[in-house]
């Protein structure tokens, strides 16, 4: 089908979180602020990691990625609507990629420290980053191509604030479920895949160290509890959202700004305010363009 021969909808409505317009002035001078400190934040952890040596790490190289997919996860003609779903979906399937890559690096570091930088080298993390964006657009193509050719005629609003495929769809004018069954269990098959191989990841690296050293469990929670929340974070409102989907396919509003506006916002905090090394090369960063100066 060719969209201008079968669609009327040139555009669509986002109805945002409430039709209130004190409320929508208020929404949007508070989540300018979050987004706001969401760019700055990753920004930061950008700049730290590559103009420090010290970091220059599988696990921080890792980090400033995850960062540069939370910094532009953030983007409404009908080609607009599409690109937004289509980014959207490509980095959010990367970042779970990402936060897997993450997990086996703590693997590696914790439970084979002697062969680390062997199996952790640059072109593994390479290769680890580019398996994640290649799933990532997997992902996004598999949803998008399937849609990109409905037929739209009315109505045009969409009841959330950004484009999502399971709103969009249902305004077009065929049969359009046995297509959202289908996206929301791609959607659902790579989050749970991913959640499952970190909760398996984890659980292999707690067993390990109870087996080699009395206390090391306690020692390993505090070392990857970081990326335990950044996981807990990224995978609780994704499973609501796409593999319990509430009332089929009507997305929650609560869960949809905490998992596209808070968690790219907690994201630098955690991996900052509770990393030693990133604190002590930011304070280095920070003499060194003083005494630049």
């Amino acid at each position: 089908m060719v969209k201008t021969n079968h669609s009327e909808v040139s555009e669509f409505i986002l109805l945002g979180l409430s039709k209130s317009q004190n409320l929508q002035i208020l929404f949007f001078l508070g989540f300018s602020v979050v987004y706001v400190g969401i760019v700055l934040g990753n920004l930061l952890i950008l700049v730290t990691v590559t103009f420090d040596s010290h970091l220059h790490t599988p696990m921080y190289f890792l980090l400033i990625n995850l960062s540069f997919i939370d910094m532009i996860l953030k983007t409404i003609s009908w080609w607009g609507c599409y690109s937004q779903m289509f980014f959207m979906h490509l980095l959010g399937g990367s970042e779970m990629m990402l936060l897997v890559a993450m997990a086996i690096d703590r693997y590696v570091a914790i439970c084979k420290p002697l062969h680390y930088m062997t199996i952790m080298s640059p072109r593994t993390c390479i290769r680890l980053v580019s398996v994640s964006w290649v799933i990532g657009f997997v992902h996004s193509i598999s949803q998008v191509a399937f849609t990109v050719n409905l037929p739209y005629c009315g109505p045009n609003e969409v009841d959330s604030f950004f484009c999502d495929l399971p709103l969009v769809i249902k305004l077009a004018c065929v049969d359009t479920y046995v297509l959202g069954i289908l996206m929301i269990s791609d959607s659902g098959l790579l989050s749970m895949s991913c959640f499952l191989l970190l909760l398996i990841s984890y659980t292999v690296i707690l067993i390990t160290v109870q087996q080699q050293a009395a206390g090391g469990v306690s020692k390993v929670l505090s070392t990857c509890s970081a990326h335990i929340m950044v996981v807990t974070l990224f995978f609780g409102p994704c499973i609501f959202i796409y593999v319990w989907p509430f009332s089929w396919f009507s997305v929650d509003k609560v869960l949809s700004v905490f998992y596209t506006i808070f968690t790219p916002l907690l994201n630098p905090l955690i991996y900052t305010l509770r990393n030693k090394d990133m604190k002590i090369a930011m304070k280095r960063l920070r003499n060194r363009h003083v005494t630049f100066h």
